[in-house]
């Protein structure tokens, strides 16, 4: 993607004095993450930049990959944090139970850090497979 078309994709949240970006260390929210500096370096108009990583405590390698993207955002001089659900233990419907913990993780992050606006990477390709999730579930 050139500079030039950076303005196109990231001026809405020019309106935000900050915005937290959701990165979980795959290749949509690493992308999202790297533009958005690119962006930032360029734009006098660009809100001050967050991110932040959650480790639900689900998987051994999630600690890893969230130290990952905190390497990652260092290298893009963006403050990064990383999340660690502290809740009761995710159980039943697990991928809904931890989105619902990953939010409310990002909505308190956010606050924190004054930014309002949270931003998430997501593909057509992600958007199509929830859809066709949630008619297989009717």
């Amino acid at each position: 993607m050139g500079d030039d078309e950076l303005p196109a994709l990231f001026s809405a949240f020019c309106v935000h004095p900050a915005v937290l970006l959701a990165c979980s260390g795959g290749p949509d929210s690493t992308a999202l993450m790297e533009l958005a500096a690119r962006w930032a370096r360029l734009s006098p108009a660009a809100p001050a930049l967050f991110a932040a990583t959650v480790d639900h405590g689900l998987r051994a390698a999630a600690a890893e990959e969230a130290q990952i993207v905190a390497g990652q955002a260092r290298r893009l001089a963006i403050p990064h944090a990383i999340l660690n659900w502290a809740g009761p233990r995710i159980t039943g419907s697990i991928q809904a139970r931890a989105r619902t913990a990953r939010y409310a993780l990002l909505v308190a992050h956010a606050r924190q850090v004054g930014a309002q606006a949270i931003v998430t990477a997501h593909t057509l390709d992600d958007q199509a497979e929830t859809i066709l999730m949630r008619l297989a579930r009717g």
